[in-house]
């Protein structure tokens, strides 16, 4: 690392202050190079993070944090906040284990204010300090970046009502750069698009501006923001006119979003009103990285790529990733079945939708950033008698719970939940772990749940669950499958049946999805200990196959569970309930396997599977131990 940069002798976002603007942008390119360059090896939000360099390092330059409050709606696009609040020395460490993590992280740095991850709920915390300050009589200023597809969503509209009607002093800004992961949805994006275009700010800039002048420094301030703009962005705020103006926040007109000295001077005269002010800023996604520019769904996350072409790197691994294998299972199912409807909130391509989509238009809906909205739109499918997929990340899932239970399994609706991402997801870490839908799952009545164990059972189960009456859900890890063999046909499985891949005397294994492999690893390392280990696809999670959990606990020394999930309340814990409301002659000793009463830090998954005792060799030392005492 050359020490001519300045980057290099920035330490805090203290330091910016000392810097021209000029200065500033020649930084900018510094940050993006570091970005680059980093990312590259270890993966990461690159187009999110490229886009919002100027926007941040304007931000750091008006504001005093830490005593003023700067956070991040989702927090992906933080890479230059972390670059200039102390952790450049850290940063090739990004989302790697034991290193810095990919989100803000408030036990991670003073400047890092909440762990933001999901979507849409920066405003709610930010009015939160708001009002908190208020109460104290602090003079803090509170500014959060969010996206346009994040302002989308429910929470963040619930939000902007209250902080309209309190009419408490902060700024939101609102970084539009027309993406979410994939390209924006709804009528919010498309009056976005219509303001970014409209030619009605430059028909009354005259009169409004008029009128600015006349109204003292802040309006002023906005009349000379507004000259130093160029072409569409010579825009003025019309009163009444926007969306927000209606909630009672004062909004500017769009500005560009890679200009510094345009950008402080916004923020400067939006930190001066005495009320809420959106502050609107049009940003290119994966600016500076023409791969990133040209296809920013693709480096929204990504993992380590080539510099020069873009492409990533590949592994040595040629088994097909669960996604890919949905993807062509569920086209399959629509070919058959015309009623299947798919939906997806803002994630047709991570989900694995995006073939779907382009072969099914008319029965593909994205509904953007709003897993409520999607699941109870489902259910209204449903009832219309169509077959809706609704696939969306095991931990955004976790957003639409209560439509879950009421929408779905009270009215029991014949819809198939599909949760990719379920388990441990590696390096996005503890706001992006698929942990805690077991859970959530199983204890919802009438709601049935599966987890395949290879790319094969996927393709059983998807056909299985669009067989079944009622609500079924469906998990699966993210990344690579086994390899195996997919049917040409696929089968509809027995409810509540398991399946033996092992055979043993000694100890049994009951495990789900993921695990089974694990499981499997750990009865080959047993077995040449002399110790005979019977394992047990059980497939379902509700209803288990309680036969099979008896069978074990009657003919084996030593029963364990293993589920990529919480233990607390997990299918585990469910079994243990099983055996001891109907016990055999005699109860063997139990041990459940999986995430403990904590969240896991980010990593790659064989790192936190080993972490956590659940990787082949955890168990195998575990049930060594156990097995030993007996």
């Amino acid at each position: 690392m050359e020490s001519h940069r300045i980057l290099d002798m920035i330490s805090s976002p203290a330091d910016l202050k000392l810097l021209t603007n000029e200065e500033l942008s020649i930084l900018a390119s510094e940050i993006r190079e570091q970005i680059i360059t980093t990312t590259s090896k270890t993966g990461g939000h690159v187009a999110p993070s490229l886009g919002v360099v100027e926007l941040i390092l304007a931000c750091h330059s008006v504001l005093d944090c830490p005593h003023d409050k700067l956070l991040f709606d989702v927090g992906h696009q933080s890479y230059a906040h972390k670059l200039v609040t102390g952790r450049l020395g850290e940063f090739d460490t990004l989302r790697q284990f034991g290193g810095i993590s990919g989100f803000p992280k408030a036990s991670e740095s003073e400047y890092d204010v909440h762990p933001s991850g999901h979507a849409s709920d920066s405003v709610s915390v930010a009015l939160g300090l708001a009002m908190a300050r208020d109460l104290n009589g602090g003079d803090e200023k509170i500014v959060t970046i969010i996206g346009d597809a994040s302002l989308s969503g429910g929470m963040a509209f619930e939000a902007l009502n209250q902080l309209g009607q309190l009419q408490t002093p902060m700024v939101i800004i609102l970084n539009d750069n027309e993406m979410s992961i994939s390209r924006n949805v709804g009528a919010l994006a498309r009056y976005l698009g219509e303001k970014r275009a409209s030619r009605e700010y430059t028909r009354t800039r005259d009169s409004v501006q008029s009128v600015l002048e006349a109204s003292g420094p802040l309006g002023r301030g906005l009349v000379d923001l507004g000259r130093n703009a160029k072409d569409s962005f010579k825009q003025m705020v019309i009163p009444g006119e926007m969306l927000f103006e209606k909630l009672g926040i004062t909004c500017t007109a769009p500005i560009p979003g890679h200009d510094i000295a345009a950008l402080k001077r916004a923020l400067r005269v939006c930190l001066k009103a005495d009320g809420p002010t959106l502050l609107h800023v049009v940003t290119k996604k994966g600016k500076g990285y023409e791969p990133a520019e040209e296809n920013p769904s693709k480096f929204h996350g990504i993992g380590p790529y080539d510099i020069a072409t873009g492409e990533v790197k590949k592994g040595s691994s040629s088994a097909p990733k669960y996604t890919s294998v949905f993807s062509k299972a569920i086209v399959a199912e629509a070919e058959r079945d015309h009623d299947i409807v798919a939906i997806t909130a803002a994630m047709k391509d991570g989900t694995g939708l995006a073939a779907f989509s382009e072969k099914f238009p008319k029965r593909f809906i994205d509904t953007g950033i709003a897993e409520e909205h999607a699941v109870a739109l489902a259910s209204g499918l449903a009832l219309g008698g169509k077959k809706p997929v609704v696939c969306i990340y095991s931990t955004f899932m976790q957003r639409a719970f209560d439509q879950l239970v009421i929408n779905n399994a009270l009215a029991n609706t014949n819809v198939v939940f599909c949760l990719d991402r379920a388990g441990l997801v590696g390096d996005d870490g503890p706001t992006h772990h698929g942990v805690f839908d077991i859970v959530y799952g199983r204890m919802v009545p009438g709601v049935r749940m599966m987890a395949p164990s290879d790319e094969a059972e996927l393709v059983h189960m998807l056909h299985t669950a669009l067989a079944l009456e009622g609500p079924v859900v469906l998990r699966w890890p993210r990344g690579e499958a086994r390899g195996v063999e997919l049917p040409a046909v696929p089968q509809v499985l027995e409810e509540g049946k398991s399946r033996t891949t092992r055979e043993g005397s000694d100890v049994a294994i009951l495990a789900f999805g993921r695990m089974v492999q694990e499981a499997e690893g750990a009865a080959d390392i047993l077995a040449k200990e002399g110790v005979s280990v019977r394992v047990v696809d059980m497939r379902w999670i509700k209803p288990f196959d309680e036969e099979a959990v008896r069978k074990a606990a009657l003919e084996c020394k030593l029963v364990c569970t293993a589920e990529e999930g919480a233990i607390e309340g997990g299918i585990g814990e469910g079994i243990l309930e099983a055996l001891a409301a109907n016990p055999p002659a005699q109860v063997p000793p139990v041990l459940t396997f999986g995430i403990p009463d904590e969240f896991v830090e980010q990593g790659k998954v064989p790192q936190l599977h080993h972490m956590l005792g659940i990787d082949s060799c955890g168990m195998a030392a575990r049930i060594r131990e156990k097995y030993a005492e007996l």
